[in-house]
């Protein structure tokens, strides 16, 4: 996406999805979101997860694996994270707390704008209520107005069926442009 022409250079927003899978719902409906943000914000997926080695501290205070740096890079070059994440047995999936747990200790991450999205047509809340107390612990900026639920068919939905859908873009759009408004009136 190219930058907005009176404002400089378009926010840089790194999606990270929760899902391993090849046809993930939660990664579909961060790339639709790409489609439809706003000329303000730019993306890009995170695609490094399955990479990551399980966390050791001891890794941590020696030189960062290759992966857990690339991330860490990731992060500090945005101006903010969207989050998609499904939930598994009423929790934050392994690989994704493992990611998270790679970030704890950066400098990176503290204070960075995060936008949590719900992928599930399901009541699943617990994976979201976890994920907040995560986030919130690690000093992240929950961006409200921008979290949404935006609920989707069963596995193997994809950009096109959420495209399609005669509800979900506006959702999605509204939700981003809450958070380039958030973002613009944010000092860089």
């Amino acid at each position: 996406m190219s930058p907005d022409a009176g404002r400089g250079r378009a926010h840089h927003v790194l999606c990270l999805s929760g899902s391993l899978r090849r046809q993930s719902g939660n990664t579909a409906l961060l790339r639709a979101a790409a489609q439809l943000a706003p000329p303000s914000l730019h993306f890009s997926l995170h695609d490094g997860l399955a990479s990551l080695p399980p966390f050791n501290p001891d890794e941590e205070m020696a030189a960062l694996p290759t992966s857990a740096a690339a991330l860490r890079h990731a992060v500090g070059r945005s101006d903010a994270l969207l989050i998609a994440c499904p939930e598994y047995a009423h929790g934050v999936p392994g690989a994704f707390k493992n990611l998270l747990d790679w970030l704890v200790g950066s400098l990176e991450f503290p204070g960075k704008p995060v936008v949590l999205w719900n992928a599930s047509a399901r009541d699943s809340h617990h994976a979201q209520d976890a994920l907040r107390e995560i986030l919130v612990t690690m000093s992240a900026c929950l961006v409200e107005p921008a979290s949404i639920t935006v609920p989707l068919p069963g596995s193997g939905c994809d950009v096109a069926t959420i495209l399609g859908d005669p509800v979900q873009p506006m959702r999605i759009r509204a939700a981003l442009d809450a958070l380039a408004g958030v973002l613009a009136a944010t000092p860089r």
